[in-house]
């Protein structure tokens, strides 16, 4: 039995010996208002509408109240405008683009073997304009996620807001092996303040009984269909269970195959040697039917019939596809916590540091990896199949919030019209989460969780970057132009650069502590 413990924690991306350094008290932001006015911003709602602009948005307390389409005249007379009042907080932002709030439903906090606080996630996030997550697993623990989710909720900190889901039979001494275990373990947990589940794999009749119970509980639920279960159960024994999400990819080519049942091991493969693990991974979508076949189209409309979403996370791969890339990425000098950047290392230790003697022939099986999967995901968007935004950093090579925005850009590569990259970032995050009344689009009544940026980031995701894009200016000199210039979560205004700043000061003295420390 404790090997199969053993096993299963394999497949876990976090540590679960200690929590990172909780949030400090939020010393950054500003309001909420009675009044906060945007002027002139060129709105993109988040539902799949084109940008429309300019336009006042008003913001009464921690809601949008008014917006006002300005029309195209210039300049715009201000009877057209929203009235200022007195005491009014007003932003000049002629010319800046407003989004919603960005949704990453794939956001661990991290933990000790990370060795980082929890406050440098928490700003990367909210730099880069995401206002809520879904910490898949609370491999720190429902009681420590639960304090920073209510701190957060009372903006008592500088983080989003926080949707807690907890690991498949965490706290239990032992594995749940019956469906009467798994009941008992899922209203427990529900009872704890939970808001979902995230499973890994188990004998079948236990995953039926643990779904079945997550929706009696009004939980949300979602998998990472882990090799070690995979051939008992794929993505679709998981829909027609009623699993809300799939996380990245594992198990959706396996309900694909069509002259085999398992995966194409070689002989001596250990799925505890990662670098086993991540490099026959990379061979496996080339195992799966072609696109167009009546195997992928059948698994397809299946999965949309039944209300299934794909949280793929591509950008937690990228690695495997182009190492030199990732480890060499503009915001690695100026950004990685020492800490993190000692994980990010070749270490049998180390989950997702699989890189003990990573090939030119490991990428290029992974560049036709990623080709197949993009292909499933746009065709799966196209039928009308829901995909969303999940970054899963702090993990192989992956910064918070900058792996968030480079998400967007593989999802543009993978045929998405970059309306429909924001449309998954924002909107269908927040269905996902049952949280769409709320977050998740432009309108009046809803919560204040905006983007503002001032350049266009449907032309170019990299401009919402907190290194920026690189160019040339308009005096034909190299420079550095965008990064989000303010995050507003429910009505507080954070400028993103400060926050940014913080994060350079949180890893600036990590370094000096560290090298004190190796002054013998």
């Amino acid at each position: 039995m404790k090997t199969l413990v053993l096993l299963l924690a394999l497949s876990i991306p976090l540590c679960t010996t200690a929590a990172p350094i909780e949030l400090p008290d939020r010393e950054r932001g500003d309001g909420p208002y009675q009044r906060l006015l945007l002027r002139g911003v060129i709105v993109v709602n988040g539902e799949g509408a084109p940008p429309v602009g300019p336009m006042d948005v008003l913001i009464e307390g921690n809601k949008i109240s008014q917006m006002r389409n300005l029309g195209i005249v210039t300049p715009v007379p201000e009877s057209a405008r929203i009235p200022v009042g007195e005491g009014d907080r007003v932003l000049e932002l002629d010319g800046h683009y407003l989004l919603p709030g960005f949704v990453d439903l794939h956001a661990h906090f991290g933990g000790d073997e990370q060795g980082v606080p929890a406050e440098y996630a928490a700003k990367l996030w909210l730099g880069h304009g995401i206002t809520t997550i879904r910490e898949p697993g609370s491999g720190n623990g429902i009681p420590w996620v639960l304090r920073q989710q209510k701190r957060s909720e009372r903006n008592e900190v500088a983080a989003p807001r926080i949707v807690p889901y907890a690991f498949f039979g965490m706290g239990e001494d032992e594995p749940i092996l019956t469906a009467e275990q798994a009941r008992r373990w899922v209203k427990k947990i529900a009872k704890e303040g939970a808001r979902g589940v995230k499973f890994f794999g188990a004998p079948p009749e236990v995953m039926r009984a643990a779904l079945d119970e997550t929706r009696q509980m009004g939980l949300g639920s979602a998998m990472h269909h882990a090799q070690l279960e995979v051939v008992n159960w794929n993505v679709l024994d998981s829909a027609r269970s009623g699993m809300t999400t799939m996380e990245h990819w594992y198990g959706l080519p396996e309900a694909m195959f069509e002259n085999q049942v398992i995966q194409n091991y070689p002989l001596d493969y250990n799925y505890a040697n990662e670098q086993h693990r991540f490099g026959e991974a990379g061979r496996l979508w080339a195992q799966a039917a072609e696109p167009g076949s009546e195997t992928w189209n059948q698994v397809r409309d299946e999965l949309i019939s039944l209300g299934f979403t794909i949280n793929p996370t591509l950008t937690i791969y990228e690695a495997s596809r182009d190492l030199m890339r990732e480890m060499n990425a503009d915001w690695q000098a100026e950004y990685t916590h020492p800490n993190l950047w000692a994980f990010f290392q070749p270490s049998r230790d180390s989950h997702g540091s699989y890189w003990f003697d990573w090939t030119t022939a490991d990428e290029i099986a992974w560049k036709e990896n990623f080709r197949k999967w993009m292909v499933f995901l746009n065709d799966y968007k196209n039928h009308g199949g829901r995909v969303t935004l999940g970054s899963d950093a702090g993990y192989i090579w992956k910064l918070y919030g900058f792996g968030y925005i480079r998400e967007m850009e593989l999802l543009q590569e993978a045929g998405f019209h970059p309306l429909e990259v924001l449309r998954s970032a924002t909107f269908n995050g927040a269905q996902v989460l049952g949280m769409d009344d709320r977050i998740g689009s432009i309108r009046p009544g809803k919560l204040a969780d905006l983007v503002v940026t001032e350049y266009n980031p449907l032309r170019n995701f990299k401009v919402l970057y907190g290194t920026g894009h690189f160019r040339l200016d308009e005096n034909d000199e190299p420079a550095r132009v965008g990064g989000v210039r303010y995050t507003i979560k429910d009505g507080i205004v954070y400028d993103a650069r400060e926050l940014l700043s913080d994060v350079r000061a949180i890893v600036d003295e990590a370094k000096r502590k560290a090298a004190v420390d190796d002054v013998p």
